[in-house]
């Protein structure tokens, strides 16, 4: 099991994950760290607990409604954006390539 360290407003927590996920947890506790500051800016600081609390649901809040979006999409709408991601990504491999060959 490896480890990462994590920073949630100044506060730094040691977490479990699984070989390899260090650096996505990492990114997903800045941008959670960057989400809670924003809130106590908002609401005052009312507590760690509660502010990751107003920050999961928050969270949960945007899922249901992406869920919710995704299910509303027609077989045409999902189709363009699964068009949309294939021709970004292959404009990124292209970019990734030419900074490689750069290097």
């Amino acid at each position: 099991m490896a480890k990462a360290d994590i920073v949630i407003r100044d506060q730094t927590y040691a977490i479990a994950c699984a070989p390899g996920q260090e650096d996505r947890l990492l990114a997903l506790s800045k941008d959670l760290d960057a989400r809670v500051i924003q809130i106590a800016d908002a609401v005052g600081d009312v507590g760690d607990h509660r502010l990751l609390l107003i920050a999961a649901l928050s969270l949960l809040d945007e899922l249901e409604a992406a869920r919710q979006g995704i299910a509303t999409m027609s077989a045409p709408q999902i189709d363009r954006a699964a068009q949309a991601l294939d021709k970004a990504a292959e404009h990124i491999g292209a970019l990734a390539g030419r900074i490689e060959s750069e290097l």
